[in-house]
């Protein structure tokens, strides 16, 4: 089970949602109905971004307009003009200049549980097809087993010398076999082919694998009954079963780790995290804290020299004991803070939290010790910056006009000083936790050694701070008001600090995690904001 529900990293980065029919007693598409706090569709996107889709790929017909809205770089969104007289084979084809690599197909009208996706990864078979145990929901396409792979596929049951499954419209697709599909639809003279039968014709260049899961939760909308039992029986119970497996898979990664005798006691707690996911876990010999790296995390991060940096945090008593680190996977345990209270953006606020703040910094930048590298947001931004360049749309508009005046900035840094100590470097308000025994300032992936101003400056930043409430924790953290040279370094690092993270982010979204570009905007929208407040100051 661990292994299925991890993300492969070789899996297809395309995927083609057919979502083009109508279907009776429904006067709205079925991907745009609704499920709890989502629809059908929002969901399958959802699920397709989990297991590293990139690019999807959607063809409407009934109401097209209605799937505008999803229409972005990520998504394209390929009218049918001619779904009312064609089958599926028409919508797949219409996509044949828009994928360019393996990819997944799905229709549009099934919800499914996640795990579905993580088998299909799991299939050794290039093309490969989820069938289950037959449904009764309807509208069955039946399959025949043989030698291992597909043999026949039909929605008559009449035509199958033994039923094995049902396909329930869940695929993985090699580009190759896809471009031989729409070769052979182009000679058919039948408008109304099917991408099964299409597939099965190629079948012989381009083997039909397969994998069974036999008690997959799932259902396909072809009916306000089944649209009905969706939303009141079959969605409640998928819910469930999800939990029961992502708990599961916590469970095993984490007696993977410290080994059986860790008895897990109470239910796994989900904690905080932006880039990371984090739970809380009980068990016979205390509490610990697991953390599993979110997407690309570990393509930006040295584990390594985290792992050096927290030995150093946890040495002058700011972070919490780690008792297990993988530095291929990312994979940490560490001791969970006993009384622990994690901040957050309205606490921080807080006079005697900010003292707190004050204090953990302090502490950090006067350790006398160093980490084992320097940070040099200038080089990191020009990192950064090749990852942008595969997507150089995704650059917003005033961008080069803000990087000159960085690039001028810089040697007014420089005049006026930095200094290299400890910091901290990503000092927002979850990574301060108040315990029994004190402050704790943890999660040690981005420190180096670079002017504790930084630091200062991210505080006020991320916690969101008036200027009143920012000069109220500067007098914690000096224990005076800050000197000229300080304000004028603090003014530029504010600039500076937005603009690196606003680019660490877009390099993200360029490499594939497209949900941090919102976040990318954010910062450097303000970062322009405080930019053109510091012209006022400091014409140019």
């Amino acid at each position: 089970m661990g292994d299925l529900m991890s993300t492969p990293s070789d899996g297809p980065r395309q995927a083609v949602i057919l979502a083009a029919g109508e279907q009776q007693g429904f006067d709205t598409p079925v991907g745009l109905l609704e499920i709890a706090d989502t629809t059908v569709i929002e969901r399958l996107i959802e699920q397709l971004t989990k297991v590293g889709v990139e690019k999807i790929v959607i063809i409407a017909g009934f109401q097209a307009d209605a799937f505008d809205r999803f229409q972005s770089e990520r998504i394209q969104v390929i009218r049918s003009d001619r779904y009312k007289w064609t089958g599926t084979m028409h919508s797949l084809a219409l996509a044949k200049n828009h994928i360019d690599a393996d990819f997944f197909l799905i229709e549009g009208d099934i919800v499914l549980e996640e795990r579905g996706f993580d088998h299909v990864l799991a299939s050794p078979s290039a093309n490969c097809l989820l069938i289950v145990n037959e449904s009764g929901l309807g509208d069955s396409c039946f399959v025949e087993l043989r030698h291992d792979h597909i043999f026949r596929i039909s929605k008559d049951i009449h035509q199958l010398s033994r039923l094995d499954g049902e396909f329930i419209g869940l695929s993985k697709i090699t580009l190759a076999a896809f471009r031989d599909m729409v070769a052979y639809y182009s000679e058919s003279l039948n408008p109304y082919l099917h991408y099964e039968y299409a597939m099965l014709a190629v079948s012989d260049t381009h083997p039909l694998g397969y994998v069974k899961v036999d008690d997959l939760v799932w259902t396909e909308v072809d009916t306000p009954d089944h649209y009905r039992t969706l939303k009141y029986i079959v969605y409640p119970k998928l819910l469930r079963r999800e939990k029961e497996h992502h708990e599961a898979r916590i469970r095993q990664q984490f007696q993977e780790a410290l080994g059986p005798e860790y008895e897990i006691v109470a239910p796994i707690e989900q904690l905080g995290g932006m880039n990371n996911a984090n739970y809380k876990i009980t068990t016979n010999r205390g509490q610990f804290v697991l953390r599993l790296p979110g997407k690309g995390t570990n393509e930006t991060v040295d584990r390594r020299m985290e792992q050096r940096n927290s030995q150093l945090a946890y040495a002058i008593g700011l972070d919490c004991e780690t008792v297990y680190t993988n530095i291929e996977t990312g994979v940490k345990i560490t001791r969970y803070i006993s009384g622990a209270e994690t901040f957050t953006i309205a606490s921080a606020k807080r006079e005697p939290n900010m003292e707190l703040m004050a204090v953990a910094l302090r502490r950090l930048h006067t350790c006398q010790r160093l980490f084992d590298r320097d940070f040099d947001p200038y080089a990191n931004i020009r990192m950064f910056e090749r990852d942008v360049d595969r997507c150089p749309e995704l650059y917003f508009d005033e961008y080069q006009e803000v990087r000159a005046e960085l690039l001028r900035m810089k040697d007014e840094l420089e005049a006026l000083g930095l200094e290299h100590v400890a910091c901290h470097l990503d000092a927002w308000p979850e990574n301060f936790i108040k315990g029994d025994d004190g402050i704790y300032l943890i999660d040690y992936e981005y420190a180096g050694n670079y002017d504790p101003l930084w630091d200062v400056v991210s505080v006020g930043l991320e916690c969101e701070y008036t200027p009143d409430q920012e000069e109220l924790f500067l007098l914690k953290y000096f224990g005076r008001q800050p000197d000229e040279v300080e304000r004028q370094k603090m003014d530029i690092l504010r600039v500076l600090m937005d603009v690196h993270w606003s680019m660490w982010s877009l390099a993200k979204v360029a490499c594939g995690d497209k949900g941090l570009y919102e976040y990318s905007l954010m910062r450097f929208r303000r970062g322009l904001g405080n930019l053109s407040k510091l012209r006022l100051k400091s014409p140019v």
